[in-house]
């Protein structure tokens, strides 16, 4: 199942290359921008759920899809661009293996345990 929904998510990625494709950027940008959204992991100086809060905020699929149409009804590249990084920074996790977390350790995600403590 673990393959399954990793080529899966390999796809969702692509789509979003697809849509990057289609925005007025350069790739390099795009390459830039791929590990911001693990910048939300500075919640966890705080605690596991503050840190999980703000991890699965950024990494949430839906959130990164509404941005994306709010910047392409709003006619707004640097909106659409936003949505699509978001998108393609939790296909990536995910076909990776890293998935929302829960409250309690940043191991412990939907996915499963990832690290060390398998």
């Amino acid at each position: 199942m673990k393959k399954t929904i990793a080529i899966e998510e390999i796809a969702m990625f692509l789509l979003a290359l697809f849509g990057f494709y289609n925005l007025p950027y350069s790739w390099w940008l795009f390459l830039a921008l791929l590990l911001v959204p693990d910048l939300s992991m500075i919640g966890y100086a705080i605690n596991s759920k503050t840190g999980a809060i703000l991890y699965n905020i950024a990494h949430h699929k839906a959130l990164a899809i509404a941005i994306f149409i709010i910047g392409f009804y709003s006619k707004s590249s640097v909106v659409q661009l936003t949505g699509v990084i978001l998108f393609a920074h939790s296909s990536m996790d995910r076909a990776l293996g890293y998935g929302l977390k829960y409250f309690d350790a940043f191991n412990h995600t939907h996915l499963g345990i990832i690290g060390k403590n398998k």
